[in-house]
C-alpha cells in the first residue's frame, strides 16, 4: 500500500510508537492497514507529516513517553491534524482486552491505531512556544532538585574530605541553576498575562506557594477547564473502587499526572496546618481514625478542587467565616 487510494474507508487512524530514534507508524482504515518507520528527527517528522498529508487522517494517537514524543506530537499538531497523547496504561489495557499480548514496536503502532480507531481518545490541544518553554524550565528545576538530594545523599556516606569538598561544590552549582531557572520561569511567567493571573490567584491559597502554582501552571494547563470529576482524574488523587459483589476492596489511586501530584501533596502538607478548610478536613477524618494515605488523598483532592473552583471563576481565596453557634 503505497499511496491513499489502498485504503477503501475514508477515515484513517494513526499510530505511532516513539522511542528515541526512530517513529513506527501504523495506519489503519477499516481492516486495512499500513506500516510504516520513520527516523525521530526533523526530517523524519516532516517526512512523516508529508506521507499523512496523502491520507484523510481523522486522528492520530502518541503515548506520553519520556517527552520523545513531544517533537511529533507538536509538528503534527501545527500542521492541522487531530492529535491524542494518552497515558501508555490505556492502550495497554485496551491490548489485554484484545488479546493482543505480544509487544514489538510495529504491534505497540498498530495497538495505538485500534485505540485511535475503537476507543477515539480526545484529541491533546496544542501548547504555545511559551507553555513548552515553561513546561521545559519546570522539569528541568524538578530534574535539579532531585540531583541536589543525591549529592546530599552522598554527602551523608562521605568520610574523605576531599570527596566532601567535591560534592559540595556540585550541591552549590546545582543550587545555583535551580536560583537561575526560578528568575527565568518568573520572569516567563511574567510576561503572559493570563499565566501572572493564575499564578498570583493561585499563591493566595494557604499552603500553594510559589513553585506548586508554577508547576501548575506549566503542566496543568486544563486547570479551571474541567469539572472536579475530570480534574481529579487528570491529577490522579480520585480513589478507585475495588468491589465485587459483598466484597467492598480499598480504594486506590492511580494513574495521572505524578509531578503535578508530588507537588500537590507537599502542598498538602502544609495546607493541613495553615489552610483551615483543609485542616478541617484532615482534623474530621484523623478523629474518625483514618489512616494517613487516607487524609492525605481527601486533602489532595479538596485543594485541588478548591484551586480549580478558583481559575475558573477567577476568584482570590477567602478565608471561610467561622461557624456562629446556635443558642
Amino acid at each position: 500500500m503505497n499511496d491513499a487510494t489502498s485504503f477503501s474507508d475514508p477515515s484513517v487512524f494513526v499510530g505511532i510508537d516513539v522511542s528515541k530514534k526512530k517513529l513506527d507508524v501504523c495506519l489503519l482504515a477499516g481492516s486495512s492497514k499500513q506500516l510504516l518507520s520513520f527516523d525521530n528527527t526533523v526530517g523524519g517528522i516532516a517526512s512523516l507529516v508529508d506521507r499523512l498529508r496523502a491520507y484523510p487522517v481523522r486522528l492520530v494517537v502518541l503515548e506520553a513517553t519520556g517527552r520523545y514524543e513531544r517533537r511529533c506530537g507538536v509538528e503534527l499538531m501545527t500542521h492541522g491534524f487531530d492529535v491524542a497523547i494518552v497515558n501508555p496504561r490505556q492502550p495497554r489495557d485496551y491490548a489485554r482486552c484484545q488479546n493482543l499480548l505480544a509487544k514489538t514496536d510495529t504491534i505497540d503502532a498498530f495497538i495505538l491505531a485500534s485505540f485511535a480507531q475503537v476507543i477515539g481518545p480526545r484529541a491533546s490541544q496544542l501548547p504555545s512556544a511559551n507553555q513548552l518553554l515553561l513546561d521545559e524550565m519546570v522539569a528541568r528545576r524538578r530534574q535539579l532538585v532531585q540531583m541536589h538530594a543525591q549529592e546530599d545523599n552522598r554527602l551523608q556516606q562521605a568520610f574523605e574530605k576531599r570527596i566532601q569538598t567535591s560534592i559540595k561544590r556540585i550541591m552549590r552549582l546545582l543550587d545555583q541553576q535551580r536560583e537561575d531557572l526560578d528568575r527565568a520561569i518568573a520572569a516567563l511567567i511574567d510576561r503572559d498575562d493570563d499565566w501572572r493571573g493564575k499564578l498570583e490567584l493561585l499563591k493566595t491559597v494557604p499552603g500553594v506557594g510559589t513553585v506548586t502554582a508554577s508547576t501548575l501552571v506549566a503542566e496543568l494547563p486544563e486547570l479551571g477547564k474541567l469539572n472536579r470529576e475530570e480534574i481529579a482524574k487528570l491529577v490522579g488523587p480520585a480513589p478507585m473502587n475495588h468491589d465485587s459483589g459483598k466484597h467492598r476492596g480499598q480504594r486506590h489511586i492511580q494513574g495521572g499526572r505524578s509531578t503535578v501530584r508530588c507537588v500537590l501533596y507537599m502542598a498538602t502538607l502544609t495546607a493541613r496546618t495553615f489552610n483551615p478548610l483543609i485542616k478541617a478536613i484532615a482534623d474530621r477524618l484523623t478523629r474518625a481514625g483514618k489512616p494517613f494515605k487516607v487524609v492525605m488523598t481527601a486533602c489532595m483532592r479538596k485543594l485541588l478542587t478548591i484551586l480549580n473552583t478558583m481559575a475558573r471563576n477567577r476568584e482570590k481565596w477567602r478565608t471561610p467565616c467561622p461557624a456562629i453557634p446556635t443558642t
